[in-house]
């Protein structure tokens, strides 16, 4: 193809290149269909590793690499060589791909890609297409880094952080990132760098929507102009218009929803506390124990995910004691879980995907938050959103169980919990909102397709929709 001649497309057609973790593909994988069910052509591009465990219809799958093929970027313990290798290998195979589709009836005039890997957008430039990025934190979290990016936020910070649009943050309520850069170096880099190239993309994306994050959005309007597009869970818990999309369709474990929903379906409504921890997420023993004699004290029934690696940092006692009212097991479908009307409470991690899911699915909340952007998020479900707790670590960084058994108390069957539920349930309606025929996300998401549609390649100009 040469640069700056314009081609005609019949439909558009959308490469979508997630970073390839559970929780940055699944909101990239969901946006592609969003984009699909519009008539645009949507093809997820991602590893070898991680394309084996996505089942989807309706969206195009092609492998690129990251220069470990069959390991994957799980089994690597030094994130630098890591991420330049992906770079190095990512750009070859994705230009090798675009290149592929150029001789097709259906060639590629966009390249949406996760705002972590900044060198896609080189490669979008070097094939005369349009470029979108996609960030998959919360607005806040991004208006956190780009101030950090663009020198306006120094560190080590000095509390109370005043940002324009966002509530005062102490220390504890910013992502631990910006706390202690020094902990994941090669993941702080990133955050901070994927604000490197922003004057240069089409579009800015980002995963919620304007009525949970408008304010916040519009805080680094000058420094990050995002459109709020999500949230980006499958139509069947939203708005329903995508057929049969009631799942992310990608999993990189197995799920176990036949046992975990015959389970639920015995207990009565509202009775049970769902509890996990993400797919990153590896608590300390002390930590496990302290969550684990929580949920027993706490009296009510209980549905905890706990990954296999982390099973033996629960002693026999425990595991003896709870036949009667708790179950455990090693994955699950969230959004099924989260949608039967015998969950009554989600303790979370708060990563910004399950936070986006409890609002969407009406459920209280008790973070208990870890690492990354955790802490904001928690935050804001619980003095902002007004959705739940946010659970206290002790002067170790533990949260213990009497306060786990309080937090939950409260959201169960207390004052606040009743406050709590129902701001749960007009949040719900707010995200159903955003993403319904003519709701704000969806007029954002319509504008695109209808520029990509419209068959016109634009070069070294930046759309504004």
């Amino acid at each position: 193809m040469e640069m700056g001649k314009e081609v005609e497309y019949s439909i558009g057609h959308v490469l979508v290149i997630p970073y390839p973790s559970q929780g940055h593909i699944n909101p990239l994988l969901q946006f592609a269909k969003r984009l699909a069910s519009k008539g645009l052509k949507a093809t997820l591009a991602t590893t070898y590793n991680t394309i084996k465990s996505i089942h989807v219809s309706g969206v195009g799958v092609e492998p690129i690499s990251d220069g470990f093929d069959e390991s994957g970027y799980a089994q690597i313990s030094n994130e630098e060589a890591y991420l330049e290798s992906f770079k190095t290998v990512g750009s070859r195979t994705l230009s090798e791909l675009i290149k592929k589709f150029e001789s097709s009836d259906s060639p590629v005039n966009c390249i949406v890609y996760d705002s972590f890997l900044i060198w896609a957008l080189d490669v979008a430039k070097q094939h005369g297409l349009y470029a979108a990025a996609f960030f998959t934190n919360s607005a806040t979290v991004c208006s956190i880094f780009s101030h950090i990016h663009h020198g306006l936020l120094k560190l080590p910070v000095k509390v109370p952080v005043l940002i324009d649009g966002l509530p005062p943050l102490g220390y504890s309520d910013l992502p631990m990132l910006a706390r202690n850069p020094e902990a994941y170096p090669a993941y702080y880099r990133m955050n901070v760098n994927q604000h490197s190239n922003l004057q240069l993309v089409d579009w800015i994306f980002c995963n919620t929507f304007d009525e949970l994050e408008d304010k916040e959005a519009k805080s680094a309007l000058e420094l990050w102009p995002g459109k709020l597009i999500g949230p980006s869970i499958p139509s069947s818990y939203l708005d329903g218009r995508i057929e049969d999309d009631k799942g992310y369709g990608a999993s990189l474990w197995k799920p176990l929803s036949d046992e975990c929903m015959k389970w639920l379906d015995s207990k009565p409504h509202t009775s049970v506390v769902y509890v996990s921890f993400g797919s990153m997420v590896a608590l300390s023993n002390v930590q496990m124990e302290e969550i684990a004699w929580g949920l027993k004290d706490c009296g009510w029934y209980f549905l905890w995910v706990v990954k296999d690696s982390e099973l033996n940092k629960l002693s026999n006692s425990f595991m003896e004691s709870i036949q009667e009212k708790g179950i455990i097991v090693s994955w699950c479908n969230q959004l099924e879980v989260l949608a039967h009307n015998s969950v009554g409470c989600f303790v979370t991690h708060c990563g910004w995907n399950s936070t986006l899911e409890g609002l969407s699915l009406g459920v209280p909340m008790v973070g208990v938050a870890k690492w990354a952007d955790q802490s904001t998020n928690a935050k804001f479900i619980e003095d902002i959103w007004q959705v739940g707790l946010r659970a206290k670590d002790d002067e170790k960084g533990v949260v213990g169980r009497e306060e786990l058994e309080k937090c939950l108390k409260e959201v169960m069957e207390g004052r606040k919990g009743q406050e709590i539920k129902k701001n749960a349930r007009k949040w719900r309606e707010l995200a159903k909102e955003a993403i319904s025929e003519g709701g704000s996300s969806d007029k954002k998401i319509g504008e695109f397709v209808n520029i990509l549609q419209s068959g016109k390649k634009k070069e070294d100009k930046k759309i504004n929709i």
